[in-house]
């Protein structure tokens, strides 16, 4: 029997494990994915942004992780030999309406205490990015990029080293409780445990109810679509380009990303997917839109967001209409210098009052942890978040 069983083999599910078996070397630890590879769906699908949490309210678990996260996950890349590249970042004001917002962005990354934040003027801004339009902008030098699949890896290699064991093509089919222990039915067999963390991510409502948990929450599937642009025009941008997001939204709206291939991202678009795993525009899964239009959180939620869906579904189907979105950072982006990239899709939790969760939602039940909700940062903050889980069950096991 192992002591721990965790569901889900991505960056969370990694970090987690990483974490219990170097807390507790000699307490067996099983890991199980259902893919045939690890990291395959949100951790290997991001922008692979080392994010600073500028963006996250102060005092909210999101915002303590990603700041605790980063320095940990550069601490981890540069003991591991895992490239990454401190490329700086621009958050862009390009109208007078943004200002306040920015300001706001300021003072709340001032108290993060942010290393080298600081407010740009245009003149300093197109020194740095000599194609953005901008009013005034802040300037995070210190933002990193990195390629999460790699950084999973070297992760799952801690892991077994420390004699962890990970299963892959394993899907979870079945799960009961005893008195004492849970058991999983696999593609690999029944597997037994004294204790469960779900880090499920697009699936972590459903093994919650397995489990025997009744969360109020329901992941609801948003695709993220992205652009790259063709190799000839990336000088376009040096670094990352965001805009100033919108705060009444978990999404950050249509940014510039360097990637660590060396490619030059334009996106994502926020698309309600029918599909929980639909990263082209023609999958559906019927079990997967029963799931969010029988959850009375969806409607509430389609009725508060209906205007902003209209416009992510323009720009997903209207390329002059991402690229008019794109053109509000670098004007000189025209549409032949776009060519279509893979897709991502978020897990986002929805309450049943139609909220779009926005923190870190951890939530104990019988003998079990269930990550309900890891919204992004939580590749950046995902060392920090492994470590709260195992805390958090460290006291089943004095």
């Amino acid at each position: 029997m192992y002591d721990v069983a965790i569901v889900g083999g991505g960056i969370i599910g990694l970090a987690t494990a990483r974490a219990r078996v170097q807390r507790f070397p000699h307490r067996r630890l099983l890991l199980l994915e259902k893919e045939s590879r690890l990291a395959a769906h949100q951790t290997g699908r991001n922008s692979g942004v080392i994010h600073s949490g500028i963006y996250y309210r102060p005092g909210s678990l999101k915002a303590t992780l990603c700041v605790e996260g980063a320095r940990r996950l550069t601490a981890f890349c540069e003991a591991r030999g895992i490239p990454h590249q401190r490329v700086g970042k621009v958050i862009v004001a390009v109208a007078d309406e943004e200002l306040p917002r920015l300001e706001a962005l300021y003072e709340r990354g001032h108290s993060h205490g942010i290393p080298g934040l600081t407010r740009i003027g245009p003149e300093r801004l197109r020194e740095l990015e000599p194609y953005v339009y901008g009013l005034t902008a802040l300037y995070l030098p210190q933002v990193a990029i990195v390629d999460f699949t790699v950084v999973a890896q070297a992760m799952a290699r801690d892991i077994t080293d420390a004699k962890g064991t990970i299963l892959t093509a394993a899907r979870v089919t079945r799960i009961q409780r005893n008195a004492s222990a849970w058991w999983l039915q696999t593609t690999h067999g029944r597997q037994e445990a004294r204790f469960l963390v779900n880090c499920g991510g697009l699936h972590a409502d459903r093994i919650a109810y397995v489990a025997g948990d009744r969360t109020p929450v329901r992941i609801v599937p948003f695709r993220g679509e992205y652009y790259t642009v063709r190799p000839e025009r990336r000088q376009r941008v040096n670094g990352l380009v965001y805009p100033v997001p919108d705060p009444a939204l978990p999404f950050l709206g249509v940014h510039f990303t360097k990637m660590r291939s060396g490619g030059l991202h334009v996106g994502p678009t926020a698309i309600l997917a029918l599909k929980r795993e639909g990263y082209a525009r023609y999958d559906v899964s019927l079990r997967d839109c029963v799931d969010f239009v029988t959850h009375p959180g969806f409607w509430r939620m389609a009725r508060r967001y209906w205007t902003v869906g209209v416009g992510e579904w323009l720009r997903s189907w209207n390329r002059q209409a991402f690229v008019r979105a794109a053109q509000r950072l670098v004007p000189s982006l025209r549409a032949s210098d776009l060519i279509p990239s893979p897709a991502g899709v978020r897990a986002q939790a929805v309450g049943t009052d139609g909220s779009l969760l926005d923190d870190v939602g951890l939530r104990e039940s019988n003998g079990a942890l269930h990550v309900y909700n890891a919204p992004s940062p939580a590749a950046t903050a995902s060392l920090a978040i492994g470590e709260t889980i195992v805390e958090r069950i460290s006291a089943w096991f004095n």
